[in-house]
């Protein structure tokens, strides 16, 4: 009774911790403008569907897609069990479902199977970050904690899996010993051949599987609400935010409504604009950027796609999109903490735009939306970068002397060189 009185305490513990956490993040995503994006409903669900659930944009790098897709799968799958797991620590019983017979035995078998291909694939992307060290996986965003945050979930994994699959080896042992309240139940294809590894004193294999039993659900309590601490939060995120993307061309941007309706004013004299309430020019801070945006800082991967395809960055220019969207994420946190700190008046006197990211980043970005067709969750960091350019050239008149004078020229000249347009045509005539 003691152990199903703490097992109900922990439970209920990080559930409401989690709970907290995770309304201050969505506290935090409201923060940002308003933006409608539930136009679309059947598409926006294939794009869901496809893209967050099928990975379909992960089989570009067809390795870690391979490697991706057990971890994916075993996940989800093996965490069926936590069910059992959670009925069994509530009620004192002991693997509920065993009157399942046969697809109770195939069920955890498969369980074993996937549990091993997600230690393999965890020791693999080990491998792949801190001993071949790819390229990708570094970058002057990438400090201490960003490293560690990576390599801290990979261990996890590993022990979780480890502790899943000698769990069942002791059970299954005692279970051949004919110990009570270890019923003969299951399949277990992997965790077999551990069993010669392990004691034979009835006592001591008792402790080593209520012990990893106790460790496979802390274990997972405790992953529960790392997440909101950690760009593994995209394990939650990457479904809405994948639905919530941009369905428009990727070459398309948007057009302020307020200078569209000064334009429509000049052109047409008769036009009368709908009264709307004055507001700024583009972003300099997180809360001028829209929830979209916000969320997607929240869902990034930090899984460097985007900066590798970058023609900026490859070209050795400050910019990486992955660093863009790290520095929104940060500087949203920033602002929920001031929140909770000292009301949502506070203002900290920082900005997104010049405190988190500078001006020759968002002015070596070519625009070529090279990043967004990379990510693997429909992340859209080129988005954020017009915003804050926006905020630079219409609120502040800020902008590089080549970009002004680009600008003067289209407004004179109707094309961004410095020629008259009746000369526009001598190249044709041989002059």
């Amino acid at each position: 009774m003691v152990a199903q009185i703490l097992f109900l305490v922990f439970t209920l513990a990080a559930i409401a911790l989690f709970t907290v956490n995770f309304r201050k993040i969505i506290r935090n995503i409201r923060l940002g403008k308003a933006v409608d994006r539930n136009d679309q409903p059947q598409k926006r669900l294939i794009t869901m569907i496809k893209v967050a659930f099928g990975q379909s944009k992960m089989v570009v790098r067809p390795i870690p897609a391979f490697l991706h897709f057990f971890v994916y799968v075993g996940f989800v799958i093996i965490n069926i069990e936590v069910l059992e797991i959670m009925i069994d620590g509530l009620f004192g019983t002991h693997r509920i479902f065993h009157g399942l017979g046969g697809l109770y035995d195939f069920l955890i078998g498969s369980f074993e199977i996937l549990a091993l291909t997600v230690w393999l694939s965890c020791v693999i992307f080990f491998i792949r970050r801190n001993i071949l060290k790819l390229k990708r996986f570094r970058g002057t965003e990438m400090t201490a904690w960003p490293k560690s945050d990576a390599n801290y979930i990979l261990i996890t994994e590993v022990l979780l899996m480890s502790a899943f699959l000698l769990m069942n080896a002791a059970d299954a042992k005692l279970q051949t010993l004919g110990v009570d309240h270890y019923i003969t139940a299951g399949s277990f294809p992997i965790s077999q051949y551990l069993q010669a590894l392990l004691p034979s004193s009835e006592n001591a294999l008792i402790m080593l599987e209520r012990g990893c039993w106790w460790f496979h659900i802390l274990g997972i309590l405790a992953f529960l609400n790392y997440l909101p601490y950690s760009k593994h939060f995209h394990i939650l995120f990457a479904f809405p935010n994948t639905y919530f993307s941009n369905l428009e061309p990727k070459g398309e941007f948007t057009n302020m409504a307020s200078v569209t309706n000064e334009v429509k004013a000049m052109l047409d004299p008769s036009f009368v604009p709908a009264e709307t309430e004055p507001g700024k020019f583009g972003a300099k801070d997180v809360t001028d950027l829209s929830w979209v945006n916000l969320m997607n800082a929240y869902t990034c991967t930090e899984c460097g796609r985007c900066t590798s395809v970058c023609p900026a960055n490859i070209t050795g220019k400050l910019l990486s999109p992955r660093k863009i969207m790290m520095d929104t994420r940060d500087r949203i946190t920033e602002v929920g903490k001031n929140i909770d700190k000292h009301g949502a008046e506070h203002q900290d006197g920082k900005s997104l735009l010049d405190d988190y990211i500078t001006r020759e980043e968002i002015w070596a970005c070519t625009s070529c939306n090279a990043c967004v067709q990379a990510c693997p969750v429909n992340i859209d960091p080129l988005q954020i970068i017009m915003e804050l350019r926006r905020f630079a050239v219409m609120e502040e008149s800020q902008a590089a002397a080549s970009i002004n004078a680009m600008m003067g020229n289209i407004e004179n000249n109707q094309a961004p060189w410095k020629y008259s347009p009746a000369d526009r045509f001598n190249w044709a005539e041989g002059k």
